[in-house]
């Protein structure tokens, strides 16, 4: 069944006739225009159940309107753009109410319509994963730019959704902060698996953490390149197929 709408459609099966995993997202000829100022152009885009898919490209090109594509809080001017998953967004300054206390930021990512007993376990874990649970009554003002960013993944991953997208999620923290957020964010994706789109202006973070990396055109952009890492493992910066890929992505956006 699915409902078409401003050249989207929503879908509840995601069930392909050869019994296969049909994509999350499907994009082909996507397109995005601000009035006359094109942004996007004839993208083609798929991302599958599980997959970490990363998009770099030159500052400007369109990549968090990508995002807002994908999240649905935009609607594409051109082409078609299918969605078949519930998504959380993650945005590059965390979404947490000063007011409210971890715990309290965390269980408002909860499902609501889980039984008490079964959001505290989840809430205790989540806890203990993210390894704040000393720091359960402490408010976002008392925890570094670390935690909170751990806080905010805690929240988004702790609900039911099937992808995860995330717009330069740790631009703000320094260079060693970012990288130990990254093993966080691979440690909390083996715990709670979903699908991930990861839009960043750090080729390395990309090359890191991502299956799969779309490089951007200039605006208005398409799909320029496109790579591919082994998955299922953690990757140090001086893995050669790390620097291989960064290499290449360099030598593309010179050209």
């Amino acid at each position: 069944m699915h409902v078409q709408s401003a050249g989207v459609c929503y879908e509840a099966d995601a069930a392909r006739p050869d019994g296969a995993a049909a994509p999350l997202i499907s994009a082909r000829g996507l397109g995005h225009a601000y009035g006359a100022f094109p942004v996007l152009r004839e993208l083609r885009l798929d991302v599958a159940p599980g997959e970490f898919l990363a998009v770099v490209g030159p500052s400007g090109c369109g990549k968090s309107t990508l995002l807002a594509l994908l999240a649905g809080t935009r609607q594409p001017t051109s082409g078609s753009l299918q969605r078949r998953a519930a998504t959380r967004m993650v945005y590059q300054q965390d979404g947490l109410f000063p007011w409210l206390t971890t715990a309290e930021n965390i269980a408002l990512g909860l499902d609501a319509r889980a039984e008490p007993a079964s959001r505290a376990r989840c809430l205790d874990e989540m806890l203990e994963l993210i390894r704040l649970a000393d720091f359960r009554d402490h408010y976002p003002h008392q925890l570094s730019g670390g935690m909170r960013r751990r806080v905010e993944l805690a929240r988004v991953l702790a609900g039911p959704s099937d992808l995860l997208l995330m717009d330069e999620p740790f631009s703000a923290l320094d260079y060693q902060t970012r990288r130990r957020m990254h093993r966080e964010l691979q440690s909390m994706l083996a715990s709670y698996p979903r699908a991930v789109v990861l839009v960043t202006h750090d080729i390395e973070e990309a090359a890191l953490l991502a299956d799969r990396i779309l490089l951007l055109s200039d605006r208005p952009a398409t799909v320029r390149s496109e790579f591919h890492l082994p998955r299922g493992r953690a990757r140090a910066i001086g893995d050669s197929d790390v620097l291989e890929v960064v290499a290449r992505i360099h030598a593309d956006l010179a050209l």
